[in-house]
């Protein structure tokens, strides 16, 4: 490994402690909200520098996750401040507000920025098996495999689901054994590694709905409006526990005879969104329907695609993604079944 030319030159992150004079130092990247920051986020990072090898991790918490809705966030300071406190004490993790000073929104671009102004760093982007599951919403994935070697570290319930996703299929011939992993951050991406690791249950959904849990139970109950929610049918009662959101896109969906909606709750599975709506059209005629119709129901909230084609259409709508299908489309990808409900995970084999 070269030596490190360090110089006291003004640092990108703005006090965040990236010096301008890396050479060659082998660099662990771990994006995210940080909304909050907490123990799983340093387990992740000190497995990351025994079984990668790496010098020094960078934590880079973005002002605003494109896949998230501003609304729950915590003010982008608040975050960056917290997450230093979490890190307080490993001189190896640096908390860096980076992307905020670089105006990049998307990883790929954050990506692309700092490997032109650190060219003789060695990158890695570190990141959980619940993003590996998802990765495929994120924009220009593809490149982000392509741009930096990848470490995935496995989490709860999720393995399974990860590695039989997408992103792993896609780039199934440059996964690194375990073996090899010490090598990661030279090898010439795309090249990635999945560490079946001790698993840590903590999560930052996880966390924020124990705090929302939390305000709940202080409110005083309420008996008669109790006593009416348990003469409802299950549907409505989810429907009416259920965020406001939730609450409208299942209320468009049976305006518009949408078939077998099934809602998946994904607190502690993925940080992507809370909620997950399935739902069938008869053909895609009505599928293409069903989607103007959602559109209008909440205008100006959402993202979609698919929508041309009428097979599959995926709408992100913040903290809820919605997938409406024909019905042999939704058979053959089956998502109840990948995010319904937890697999097995391959630790078990392994310890």
């Amino acid at each position: 490994m070269e030596t490190v030319q360090a110089r006291p030159t003004p640092s990108p992150a703005g006090g965040g402690g990236l010096g301008w004079g890396l050479r060659g130092r082998h660099i662990g990247l771990l994006g995210g909200s940080f909304n909050p920051a907490h123990g799983g986020h340093l387990h992740i990072s000190r497995l990351a520098l025994q079984r990668l090898g790496l010098d020094e991790i960078w934590w880079l918490v973005s002002p605003q996750n494109p896949l998230k809705p501003v609304a729950g966030m915590a003010p982008f300071a608040e975050r960056l401040a917290q997450a230093r406190e979490i890190a307080a004490g490993e001189r190896r993790i640096t908390v860096s507000s980076v992307e905020a000073k670089l105006g990049s929104t998307y990883t790929a671009d954050t990506l692309k920025a700092l490997r032109r102004r650190f060219p003789r760093a060695r990158f890695v982007w570190l990141m959980g098996g619940d993003n590996l599951a998802q990765f495929p919403y994120w924009k220009r994935w593809q490149e982000i495999f392509r741009t930096v070697p990848i470490a995935v570290f496995a989490r709860p319930g999720l393995s399974l689901k990860a590695l039989a996703g997408r992103a792993a299929q896609r780039f199934a011939r440059t996964r690194l054994p375990v073996a090899a992993a010490h090598r990661l951050a030279l090898t010439t991406p795309p090249a990635w590694v999945f560490f079946h690791t001790p698993l840590d249950p903590r999560s930052a959904t996880r966390i924020r709905a124990e705090r929302l849990q939390t305000l709940k139970e202080m409110r005083p109950a309420v008996t008669a409006q109790t006593a009416a929610i348990a003469t409802l049918t299950p549907r409505a009662r989810q429907a009416l526990r259920a965020p406001e959101l939730l609450r409208r896109i299942i209320e468009s969906l049976e305006d518009g005879k949408a078939e077998d909606i099934v809602t998946i709750d994904l607190a502690g599975k993925t940080t992507i969104a809370d909620y997950m709506v399935v739902a069938s059209g008869r053909s895609s005629r009505q599928v293409m329907s069903l989607t103007d119709h959602l559109e209008q129901a909440i205008p100006g909230r959402i993202a979609v695609e698919g929508k041309s084609q009428g097979d599959w259409v995926l709408i992100d709508a913040g903290d809820v993604i919605v997938h409406i299908f024909r019905p042999d489309i939704r058979a053959y990808y089956n998502l109840e079944k990948m995010w319904g409900s937890d697999l097995p995970d391959a630790e078990a084999a392994l310890h």
